[in-house]
């Protein structure tokens, strides 16, 4: 038997999209030295209020739409990618995270509290 609610849905996209985020960002980190490497990213606020809109979402298009950051200081071998700026991005995606987290903790919470108030 699965549980699940509107709000747990939503928490559980909340949650991939982070996850993706923290994917795109770690490639990032970790083409800090790549010639001609472009940072990637995606405006998450944007890809999450897309993706709560569509009712069936499934393959691709449940995946962010990632794409080169404009707007940003490329070194002389071409690169643009900044440690600060992915460091910063990281420590925001990683509170967003743990705040989608313990809101599903606080959605099943009280879902098991309905079950056990139910049994008695």
């Amino acid at each position: 038997m699965q549980v699940s609610t509107s709000l747990s849905d939503a928490l559980e996209r909340y949650l991939d999209l982070t996850s993706e985020q923290m994917k795109v960002t770690a490639s990032n980190m970790a083409n800090v030295d790549t010639p001609g490497y472009k940072t990637q990213g995606f405006d998450f606020e944007a890809e999450f209020a897309r993706q709560m809109q569509s009712t069936v979402l499934s393959g691709d298009a449940n995946v962010a739409q990632v794409q080169d950051v404009d707007g940003l200081v490329s070194r002389p071998d071409g690169n643009n990618v900044s440690m600060d700026r992915e460091s910063m991005q990281l420590a925001k995606t990683q509170l967003q995270f743990r705040l989608g987290v313990e809101l599903l903790k606080h959605e099943y919470s009280g879902v098991m509290s309905a079950i056990h108030a139910e049994a008695k």
